[in-house]
């Protein structure tokens, strides 16, 4: 029996779609969904009790407000860079400046989030800790996606 150039052409394209759906298909499946936050960690897998709920919240609003603080600190550094690079059209006094300004504001908020990190691990027990750590190392090491 001789195949016509049409049916081995649909048979290909046949093929190729259910190939692209198979795959499709496998990435949705069996691709593993993004880490849950700290913050689903803590609100959702911890099971906290009505005191520790209140104790995080509370150091959650502290850390807010901080937060907020040198973030705007950032965005003013980069304001101050894009100024600079638009005067100086080089590597010159006013860009590192910024540079550092921003590297000095981004360092600080790295520090008040890992010091953050602690104060809440300090509310939880044992075995809310050891959830606790695990998400914390596996946010750490955690590939891009």
């Amino acid at each position: 029996m001789r195949l016509s150039g049409r049916a081995i052409l649909l048979t290909a394209l046949v093929a190729l779609a259910a190939g692209f759906g198979g795959v499709w298909l496998g990435m949705k499946a069996l691709a593993p969904g993004p880490a849950p936050s700290m913050h689903d960690v803590v609100h959702h897998r911890l099971d906290l009790s009505g005191d520790q709920l209140a104790r995080i919240e509370t150091l959650e609003g502290a850390f807010a407000a901080r937060k907020h603080a040198l973030e705007l600190e950032m965005r003013s550094a980069n304001a101050e860079l894009a100024a600079a690079i638009r005067e100086e059209h080089e590597n010159g006094p006013r860009v590192a400046a910024a540079v550092e300004r921003f590297h000095d504001a981004m360092g600080r908020l790295q520090t008040e989030t890992i010091a953050h990190m602690f104060a809440m691990r300090e509310v939880l027990n044992d075995e809310q800790k050891a959830i606790f750590d695990d998400t914390v190392v596996e946010a750490l090491t955690a590939e891009p996606q």
